[in-house]
């Protein structure tokens, strides 16, 4: 598995959503960058869909093994922060909704954020945990 490969077509990924998201619906580009978009999510699933599902459902069974494995492009943040030294951080409020059994009673969310690849546990408004990172 090429990982540095894999951390840039999620990066790749990342920008176009953050752009995506910056722009209005009816703006002239909008629909360009929405191709542009789903045709790297497309190629993500195809390249490296196997090896993702793979990392989320040893992450599942770890984790939130009572919740199902979804398409890892679930898993991608609908926006991503991103420093100038090119760190990349979601929200807490960002991901896929899992039920974690040690963690009753609070939100959890699984989301993917890359450089580097890592898995992250969103617990409520205020906690972030790493599950997985790439090796």
């Amino acid at each position: 598995m090429d990982v540095k490969e894999l951390d840039k077509a999620i990066q790749e990924i990342a920008l176009r959503r953050n752009a995506l998201k910056k722009i209005d619906y009816n703006n002239p580009k909008y629909d360009d960058l929405e191709e542009e978009l789903h045709d790297l999510e497309d190629s993500l699933h195809v390249k490296f869909g196997e090896y993702l599902e793979d990392v989320l459902q040893d992450v599942h069974d770890k984790y939130c093994p009572d919740t199902d494995v979804l398409y890892p492009i679930a898993y991608l943040a609908k926006s991503y922060s991103i420093s100038d030294k090119n760190e990349y951080s979601v929200a807490t409020s960002e991901g896929v909704f899992v039920e974690v059994d040690s963690i009753p009673g609070k939100d959890t969310k699984l989301v993917i954020v890359p450089n580097p690849i890592r898995v992250i546990l969103n617990v409520g408004q205020d906690h972030q945990q790493i599950v997985w990172t790439a090796k």
